[in-house]
């Protein structure tokens, strides 16, 4: 993980939160149309994981799934002066629709979860262009914005992480995150993964305050996870700073 998710002082955090409230203001989100079979994000995640040998050679130069395809999977590239940065996939784990790649290496833990009457956002496929990550070390910060917004427009019970043992730090640190299984292998991948989750209640409010670049309005939410045609290309610009000023707002008046 970057170096701005080592631990800070509060007057640094701050500033940091601050320095990613004013990069917001360059970036934008794009859905990928699951339609698209060679959208530009596929590329991306191929050569993220080509670069440290994660996965096989294709002709295709593409890494997709038959996740990308499920009806609760939300794909998104991120965008920074119009450049594509990032992206990163989440699925909305229900009874209605369990579907989850992290379900297929930890059923029985995740299956319970639903199976007590709860939910679950699980983000996966979190890739990266090397030199954008580079250029902008919070830009773990920027992509993982969709799953916090995730979290408050789906009402869901918890988050959850499927992160490489050296990443852990950041996730129980920024997230509270919570250790729910060991270390089992997804798909292709060469790398392992823990099974980590917070608990969105008691998260959320907590990440928004202390990281208000998360916030988001009620608008920004409700286009990011459209699913209709018409929303395939839309251009998402984050919405922090109005939310931030509108619950500002709301507590004066309170």
């Amino acid at each position: 993980m970057s170096s701005a998710s080592q631990r800070t002082a509060p007057g640094a955090a701050s500033r940091f939160a601050a320095s990613l409230i004013d990069i917001l203001d360059r970036l934008h989100y794009r859905r990928v149309s699951p339609e698209e079979q060679f959208d530009p994000v596929y590329r991306l995640r191929y050569e993220a994981y080509r670069r440290e040998e994660f996965i096989p050679i294709n002709s295709q130069q593409m890494t997709r799934d038959a996740y990308d395809d499920a009806d609760n999977c939300h794909c998104f590239g991120v965008y920074i002066d119009d450049q594509l940065v990032s992206s990163i996939r989440l699925h909305i784990a229900t009874a209605q629709n369990p579907t989850s790649p992290s379900a297929a290496i930890w059923p029985d833990v995740l299956g319970d979860i639903i199976a007590k009457g709860g939910s679950y956002i699980d983000p996966s496929r979190f890739t990266a262009d090397h030199d954008a990550s580079l250029a902008f070390p919070a830009l773990p910060y920027l992509t993982l914005r969709t799953a916090v917004m995730a979290c408050a427009h789906f009402n869901a019970t918890y988050c959850i992480s499927s992160v490489r043992p050296e990443h852990v730090a950041f996730y129980r640190r920024v997230f509270g995150s919570e250790q729910l299984a060991g270390e089992g292998y997804w798909g292709e991948l060469t790398f392992p993964v823990c099974l980590y989750a917070s608990y969105i209640p008691v998260m959320l409010p907590r990440v928004l305050s202390r990281y208000p670049f998360f916030d988001s309005t009620e608008e920004e939410r409700q286009a990011l996870f459209d699913t209709s045609s018409n929303a395939r290309q839309r251009i998402i610009r984050p919405t922090a700073r109005l939310a931030q000023s509108m619950r500002e707002h709301e507590t004066e008046t309170a």
